[in-house]
């Protein structure tokens, strides 16, 4: 197909910056998981965006940040991997937060890279037009930029405008995914996240570093009418110590019957089919310091 545009784009960021979510309202679908909680981002999970003119295949990495266990390091190494690899990069900030040393940080690294980097200043909606103007100005001293563009994913501003800058960047190129395949993540991944994103609304500030997912077995069950379909997902939540596995469960369990019905519901709009879901907390004392753990739940 002649002028036909296809590539891959990725966005880096402080942890919160809105990376996730800007993925979702591109795709126009939760391929990401978003959370009030830094470092939430585990995979680099891609997006993608079909249109008529072009394919974007949107890679969401884990933010990048100073690490202080082994896991921490992994998750930096992803995102240099990751923009090493894509035809154009897209670095976040928010419009809420004062430019801080993560920022300048992370636009140093991209600075000296040879790929074109779009701006992206998030979260719009959160603040004044007064004070999106002094970010747009704070963010153009970081750095020589292809192009600094304010958005918001909440209020859907400038979405597709920043849809059309990151294609204008891609290669001529054939289509890389079939039409209506929206993310290439294997579905056990998916899962996993949805479960951790909704373990981790709502508790405390020690938990999101320390929470991991294993999905242990997925199967339809059998029996059941072909219009009636019934998956059967058991999964793991892993903490590192008794303390976070309480905290976890809650009250008589209440807490982790909570976290069940929400992942439930959406793992069942994700997959378009009812879902019995089985949750077990475990511990796994120290599994970010501890390679042979670490390798075990997937990083």
């Amino acid at each position: 197909m002649s002028g036909f545009r296809s590539g891959f784009a990725c966005f880096v960021g402080r942890p919160n910056a809105g990376k996730s979510t800007l993925t979702n309202a591109l795709t126009g679908t939760k391929v990401a998981i978003t959370s009030s909680r830094p470092q939430t981002t585990r995979h680099a999970v891609r997006g993608i965006v079909h249109r008529p003119d072009a394919q974007l295949v949107l890679v969401d990495t884990p933010g990048l940040h100073k690490p202080r266990t082994l896991l921490g390091q992994r998750l930096n190494d992803i995102v240099r991997e990751t923009y090493a690899g894509v035809d154009v990069v897209c670095f976040c900030v928010t419009a809420d937060d004062k430019i801080g040393p993560g920022d300048r940080f992370i636009a140093a690294e991209l600075r000296e890279l040879k790929t074109p980097v779009l701006a992206v200043v998030t979260k719009t909606d959160k603040v004044s037009k007064q004070q999106v103007g002094e970010q747009l100005l704070a963010v153009s001293q970081l750095g020589e930029w292809a192009e600094i563009v304010p958005t918001s994913a909440v209020s859907d501003f400038q979405v597709s405008l920043l849809a059309d800058l990151l294609v204008a960047r891609l290669p001529e190129g054939p289509v890389l995914y079939p039409e209506g395949e929206l993310t290439d993540e294997p579905e056990q991944v998916l899962i996993g996240e949805l479960i951790r994103e909704a373990a981790l609304e709502g508790v405390r500030d020690e938990l999101p570093h320390s929470i991991a997912v294993t999905v242990e077995e997925m199967s339809l069950r059998e029996d059941r009418p072909d219009d009636r379909p019934l998956l059967d997902v058991y999964a793991t939540l892993h903490v590192e110590r008794d303390s976070q596995k309480a905290i976890v469960l809650g009250t008589g369990g209440a807490r982790l019957k909570g976290v069940g019905t929400t992942a439930r519901h959406q793992i069942e709009a994700l997959l378009g089919m009812r879902v019995y879901l089985d949750l077990r907390v475990s511990v796994a004392k120290d599994w970010q310091k501890d390679p042979r753990q670490l390798k075990k739940l997937g990083f």
